[in-house]
């Protein structure tokens, strides 16, 4: 007879390799290994979908910015979008960005600004249906 190498998905997960005397892998075929290190994968997916992208805009957040006289310059825009990467990474899906002393609600999902707030409004605004704020 020949040595037959048992097929593990059928060796029950409590079962002892007889030949090796060490436990036969789990319920799914696989050997348990140390959790990994590094990025999770959700802050993986983030910048790779959102980072270096600037948001989008609605038309009410472009309105108020004009409104309220706030000023939108690269630096301002590239923390904007920095505070946007890393809503997302946390798995975010509307939050409240803060850069200086301007609140951008922002949809993190569809990389879109909401809404923009500057400080001589903020005191009167209530930010609700928000699941995160960012400080960038």
């Amino acid at each position: 007879m020949s040595d037959a190498v048992p097929n593990p998905a059928l060796i029950p997960p409590t079962a002892v390799d007889p030949a090796s005397a060490v436990p036969a892998r789990g319920a799914r075929g696989a050997a348990a290994t140390p959790p990994t290190r590094g990025p999770s994968f959700a802050d993986v997916l983030a910048q790779r979908t959102t980072a270096g992208t600037p948001p989008q805009f609605s038309r009410h957040a472009l309105e108020r910015l004009q409104r309220r006289g706030i000023d939108l310059d690269q630096p301002t825009l590239d923390r904007l979008t920095g505070g946007i990467s890393r809503a997302a990474g946390k798995g975010s899906r509307d939050s409240v960005v803060f850069v200086d002393s301007t609140a951008f609600v922002v949809s993190v999902r569809n990389n879109t600004v909401v809404t923009a707030v500057g400080a001589e409004h903020m005191r009167q605004h209530v930010f609700t249906n928000i699941d995160s704020a960012v400080i960038a």
